[in-house]
């Protein structure tokens, strides 16, 4: 092997290590988690006897039976018992006399309730594993337009084991060893309710597959659940898309209800399925389907609040001016206050547009400078009578106080808890820009004066949402010292002000591509047209500094006919006395 083989594996073995120095946190949940699912698989795979356990003593040959006991893996023959057992074989039939035969294979599957398959063992183990690969490329490298936050990882995997252990022990009883009657317990519309609500309908849908996949092997590998499984997931991660309020889960858990029921009717006919218990099994589904909105409901909101998740739910509260930080802010820095509320309608206007999230933006626009409040008077939308403080202390000491407001934002909206991505919003709408006008008068000073001590000390946006809130905050703010605010002007100068940012590489990390950006700007300039717009004059409306003036002159005119009157009457008192 030559110097530059040895160099080339060297490097492969670094980039290995540096890969998993950077991701060990979800490299170690998907180890744990194929641990616990191996656990799982192992107990499947040993136990021979059903969770309502029999003894062999309560069975003899001729004896009319009162269960049905099927044979949930195969054993082969050996010596001291020569029956051969079929996994899945029909042993004995409620209402039929014990056979011979039917009775030597209920003593042999009591006489090794421990046995393992090791190729079925075998099999699932490598499928779970494809399992476990599958789940960590599509949340890893699929391009979801955010950030994947650990505990939106971990509640996957919980969701996970609970579905794959909830089949295997289920179907281990005498009413859900079927096929058909496996699909009453199976809880995979639940978890796709949640994570939908919780973290999207993209997101939602990857689970779908996995979730369905994972039931595919708890159901060894049988076809019907895995159908109905996927079939049902897809359609909870669609209807729950554009809901709004949290009752709206009541009529979501009745089209859930629906839709099983529907899909149950169509696997039956599909697969010649008897229909003689299908009633009763499209009863538990529909059952299964309503019990999944009406949990959903029920779990949500501890859900959340223990996730810290930006549910829609949890937006739209947000959403309310009386929120005692918003009147707050409205009280201590009003300007700030409308500025935020003119920030939070073109970021809302403009991700409608680019099909981001406009709830979220809105929410972070709202609350992105609410660390103004202190020392509001430093920023300038809160200045009142040309008053700027600013111009009696050191740029650097300004630039601090300017820089400071990020802080204190991520800090009180961390207090109140507010969503994650909310505070990253926060703590991204200057990502790690420049003061520019504060650096400039530093260089007057100091030629030899660092750009970074003027810098904010954020990271560039790291989402759509996030850098929409930048570019509203920056053209908001910039827009309102543009004279004559034409729609042409307006629009020079918002692209201007968008090509900026990418220059900079602010945009560099938020997914937006050319095409968002040009439909951002034309959000912006509608908006902005609109709020800007000249009213038409109506008759006789005048000018309130015209008629200050005409005030005014009356007033002198008045005083200099009084003048001369006085004089004028002061001469004639003279003359007379």
């Amino acid at each position: 092997m030559n110097k530059k083989e040895n160099n080339i594996i060297l490097n492969f073995f670094n980039d290995v290590g540096e890969y998993i120095k950077l991701h060990y946190p979800v490299i170690l949940l998907v180890i744990v988690g194929y641990i616990l699912f191996s656990t799982i698989n192992f107990f499947n795979m040993t136990l021979s006897q059903t969770v309502f356990s029999y003894h062999i003593e309560d069975f003899e040959v001729g004896q009319i039976a009162d269960q049905t006991i099927f044979a949930p893996k195969s054993i082969p023959a050996d010596e001291m018992n020569p029956v051969f057992i079929e996994e899945g074989e029909k042993i004995i039939r409620k209402g039929f006399p014990i056979t011979s035969e039917g009775y030597a294979k209920l003593q042999k599957m009591a006489e090794s309730p421990y046995y393992l398959d090791y190729r079925s063992f075998s099999n699932s183990e490598l499928f779970l594993f494809m399992i476990a690969t599958l789940w960590y490329l599509l949340f890893v490298f699929a391009p979801l337009g955010r950030k994947i936050k650990l505990r939106e990882l971990v509640f996957q995997v919980i969701c996970f084991l609970l579905v794959y252990a909830a089949i295997i022990f289920g179907s281990k009883t005498t009413y859900f060893g079927d096929d058909f009657a496996m699909l009453v317990i199976i809880p995979a519309s639940l978890m796709i309710l949640m994570d939908a609500i919780l973290y999207g309908q993209l997101s939602a849908v990857f689970c779908s597959f996995i979730v369905s996949f994972v039931v595919f092997d708890a159901s060894k590998f049988h076809v019907v659940p895995f159908l109905f499984t996927l079939a049902t997931c897809l359609a909870s991660s669609t209807i729950v898309r554009k809901i709004e309020k949290r009752m709206d889960l009541i009529l979501v858990s009745l089209m859930q209800a629906v839709f099983n029921s529907v899909v149950v009717v169509i696997l039956a006919v599909i697969f010649n399925e008897p229909f003689t218990h299908i009633g009763i099994i499209c009863g538990g589904v529909a059952l299964n389907g309503f019990l999944s909105g009406i949990l959903t409901l029920a779990l949500l909101t501890p859900v959340e609040l223990l996730l810290n998740t930006a549910s829609v739910f949890r937006l739209m509260d947000l959403c309310d001016t009386n929120a005692p930080v918003l009147k707050k802010l409205y009280q201590t820095a009003n300007g700030t206050y409308n500025h935020s509320m003119n920030v939070g309608i073109l970021a809302e206007n403009a991700c409608r547009e680019i099909g981001a999230n406009a709830l979220l933006a809105k929410v972070g626009a709202w609350y992105h400078d609410v660390g103004k409040m202190d020392q509001s008077e430093y920023f300038t939308e809160n200045q009142v009578d040309g008053v700027n403080p600013h111009n009696k202390i050191a740029p650097s000491l300004s630039a601090s106080i300017l820089r400071s407001h990020v802080r204190k934002s991520v800090e009180l909206a961390n207090h109140m808890h507010l969503p994650s991505s909310v505070v990253d919003i926060i703590e991204e709408h200057h990502g790690n820009s420049i003061m520019m006008w504060f650096y400039s008068k530093a260089k007057e000073l100091d030629p030899n004066v660092n750009s970074i001590d003027y810098a904010y000390p954020g990271t560039p946006p790291s989402s759509k949402e996030s850098g929409v809130v930048m570019l509203a905050d920056t053209v908001e703010a910039a827009c309102r010292s543009l004279e004559n605010p034409t729609e042409e002007r307006l629009d020079k100068f918002i692209q201007k002000l968008l090509t900026d940012k990418m220059e900079h590489g602010q945009l560099d990390n938020c997914d937006l591509t050319f095409c968002d950006l040009n439909k951002i700007k034309l959000s912006f300039v509608k908006f902005l047209v609109g709020f800007y717009h000249n009213r038409v004059k109506y008759p006789n409306q005048k000018d309130p500094d015209e008629i200050q003036k005409k005030e005014e002159v009356v007033e002198d005119k008045q005083d200099e006919k009084d003048s001369v009157l006085g004089d004028k009457t002061l001469n004639e008192v003279k003359l007379n006395g």
